[in-house]
């Protein structure tokens, strides 16, 4: 006998180089030393933090986040899921017909208490890349962690598991997953701040008609979609 676990959901995780992530924490003290200066993204978002900003696109620290891990990232997530798929099956989502654009990227800074509700984005893609992380987040509780949510309610007593995910946060990691994946932040105990950058990006059909509206459609219709946080 063996045990095989059903319905995997697919995400992306990866590590930014050493370099890439010094220079987004050097960019993150410099946000959140002067608020200010950085549009507020909290009224928009469903987190209750401290601090929520966004980050400006044309930094080049994050033209680098976007070019080579988060953009790249979103594509792998479509090869994985779709080139297993028959020719038939894959719509719109064939190489060429489409094209990837991050439409929103945004700090987050969690202070002790801070926590983020089950919600999940619109367009077709988000993520998180952890940033800096208090030494007391360490698995040893749900302190701190994001939890990815499943359909099903979690209850391990009445053998309902896999529904949800929990995620330690490690500075430099990232994950990527499909916009409709609801997921929260738990709130920690003690001292510090924990800083991650969140995202959105929309995959565009390479389709002239829909490029003129302007408009974030969904790849499977033509009925247009919410764009935003």
């Amino acid at each position: 006998m063996e045990a095989v676990d059903l319905f995997p959901r697919s995400i992306i995780k990866g590590m930014l180089s050493p370099e890439l992530l010094d220079d987004l924490l050097k960019l993150s003290r410099s946000v959140l030393a002067n608020p200010d200066a950085s549009p507020d993204a909290s009224s928009k978002l469903a987190g209750q933090l401290s601090q929520q900003r966004e980050l400006r696109m044309d930094h080049p620290s994050v033209q680098s986040l976007l070019n080579e891990y988060l953009l790249p990232g979103c594509e792998q997530w479509i090869r994985h899921v779709i080139d297993r798929q028959p020719l038939q099956g894959k719509g719109p989502w064939a190489p060429d017909r489409y094209k990837l654009q991050v439409i929103d990227l945004w700090l987050n800074c969690q202070r002790p208490g801070d926590y983020n509700p089950i919600h999940n984005h619109g367009g077709s893609f988000s993520g998180v890349i952890f940033i800096k992380v208090p030494p007391q987040i360490d698995g040893n509780s749900f302190d701190g962690q994001l939890c990815l949510h499943g359909p099903e309610e979690w209850q391990i007593q009445s053998f309902r598991t896999g529904m949800v995910e929990y995620l330690l946060p490690v500075p430099g990691d990232f994950y990527i997953f499909p916009a409709w994946q609801t997921h929260s932040v738990m709130p920690f105990r003690g001292d510090h701040e924990r800083w991650s950058l969140a995202f959105n990006a929309v995959a565009i059909p390479n389709y002239p008609s829909i490029r003129q509206r302007g408009q974030n459609v969904s790849l499977s219709s033509s009925r247009p979609r919410a764009s935003g946080f």
